[in-house]
């Protein structure tokens, strides 16, 4: 698929939408030098926030200590899931540290929900793989708290193991429930920060930043906002 006509850059979805839009990824140095911890919980981030009149600045710090709640049965949560109960091939499997994670368009959805693409690049030396549903829920509260229910999986797709050599790319679609559309006292509407993002088969995640009316989340755990597919070429 052509890459142009698929993806928007960061700033081009801002303006599509009327967000606020950022997305970051970083290795393990850049973890500890934002003050976030290492190990299970850890997650590696370093965003840019878009002003509402399109400048971009550093963002002053990024979420951590992320939590990991899964959702409801079937759920994404830390780890993500490879699919038929596979542990996959560790060695070969790409890492946070090998990976980059940025927002784009997923295309329409049904009424009351849209979709939107988050596109997986090997920032890496090596040629690595990739396989099945991303981890992926709203994180908020400026310190990487999971708002609401984790994403849950879209078994209906493929989950092919995708070779990703250096600079190349994957998909995952994600469709959104909008807040506005269930009933205020059951969603408790909630601002977020974006989304924590678990590669497969990974318990270290990657913080892509997003914010605006659209990407609100419903706090309540009960009200299912999220779905994602797995990992596919495009």
């Amino acid at each position: 698929m052509n890459r142009s006509a698929k993806i928007l850059l960061p700033l081009v979805l801002a303006s599509s939408l009327g967000l606020l839009v950022s997305g970051c990824t970083s290795g393990d140095a850049d973890a500890s030098a934002t003050g976030a911890s290492s190990g299970p919980s850890s997650s590696a981030s370093s965003s840019a926030s878009t002003s509402p009149g399109g400048s971009a600045s550093p963002s002053a710090s990024a979420p951590a200590e992320p939590s990991a709640t899964p959702g409801p049965d079937g759920a994404s949560g830390g780890g993500g899931d490879l699919g038929d109960g596979a542990s996959g091939d560790a060695s070969a499997r790409c890492t946070v540290d090998e990976l980059g994670v940025e927002i784009a368009d997923g295309g329409g959805g049904a009424a009351g929900s849209y979709g939107i693409a988050f596109i997986f690049t090997n920032t890496g030396d090596r040629t690595c793989t990739l396989q099945g549903w991303p981890g992926v829920s709203f994180v908020g509260g400026g310190d990487g708290t999971q708002i609401g229910a984790s994403a849950t999986l879209d078994r209906g797709t493929p989950h092919d193991t995708q070779s990703l050599a250096p600079g190349g790319e994957v998909q995952a679609l994600v469709k959104i429930v909008q807040a506005g559309g269930y009933d205020a006292a059951t969603c408790q509407p909630t601002a977020t920060d974006g989304f924590r993002i678990y590669p497969p088969g990974s318990v270290r995640s990657i913080f892509v930043g997003a914010s605006g009316s659209s990407f609100e989340a419903c706090a309540n755990t009960a009200v299912q906002q999220l779905s994602t597919s797995a990992l596919a070429v495009f």
